[in-house]
């Protein structure tokens, strides 16, 4: 059973295998863990996962020997059967541990982690305010927690964003955030596909059917230049 009041993702829950294919694609520079790692570097420590989903991200928080990889790794995501890939995905990594819960209700000790991720899960601004109060509940003075989401405002991702998303206003997301003691990098990645099949297909569960339809039509190849803020606050 999925956690109580977790909100549904309309990607990765449906399209598992899908989204796989996107995160392969996203940053493959891994640009946003650089800027995180100057901001607050995890080695030794203890990382969250927050919204972790199939644990794509979850090896690299880990590291290797000598690698500068966290002492110890949490992921958390609400739903069962993200948990279950996530966990067979770490299950030969030492020190990594999945486990089912939501981002308002985490099954975690107070005081217990030392740097958070949340990449394009569960905090979009308002509304995520139980979940703000969970970081402060969970995370070490002197830890830090990172929000990794889109910029409307910028890029050709950014762009279709605004189209696909009308709803979501980035100045007033912007005013929540600082609002609430948050600090941004604003960064440039990209989408880069192997192939046209993966781009089209990543963009259908991004977007809904009439923005997918226009954004393929209209866009030749397999990259595009995409805008994300990195949200970060101090404890």
């Amino acid at each position: 059973m999925v956690s109580r009041g977790a909100i549904p993702s309309p990607n990765i829950w449906k399209h598992t295998a899908t989204y796989e294919v996107e995160n392969h694609a996203v940053d493959r520079g891994q640009l946003i863990e650089t800027t995180m790692r100057g901001v607050a570097d995890w080695s030794g420590r203890t990382l969250l996962d927050l919204g972790c989903g199939t644990g794509f991200h979850l090896p690299r928080w880990a590291g290797r020997d000598g690698d500068g990889g966290a002492a110890r790794v949490i992921g958390v995501e609400p739903h069962p059967d993200l948990v279950r890939l996530a966990t067979r995905r770490t299950r030969a990594l030492p020190g990594v541990t999945v486990l089912q819960g939501a981002a308002q209700d985490l099954p975690l000790p107070d005081a217990s982690v030392d740097v958070v991720q949340a990449r394009w899960a569960y905090f979009f601004g308002p509304g995520c305010e139980p979940g703000l109060r969970e970081l402060d509940r969970v995370v070490r003075r002197g830890g830090t927690a990172f929000v990794i989401d889109n910029d409307p405002t910028r890029s050709t991702f950014g762009g279709w964003f605004r189209e696909g998303y009308p709803g979501i206003d980035p100045d007033v997301v912007e005013r929540f955030w600082s609002r609430h003691g948050w600090q941004r990098h604003r960064l440039d990645i990209a989408w880069e596909f192997a192939n046209r099949e993966d781009f089209e297909a990543v963009v259908r569960i991004e977007f809904n059917p009439t923005t997918a339809e226009r954004i393929i039509a209209g866009h030749l190849g397999t990259s595009v230049d995409y805008a994300v803020n990195l949200w970060f606050r101090h404890f």
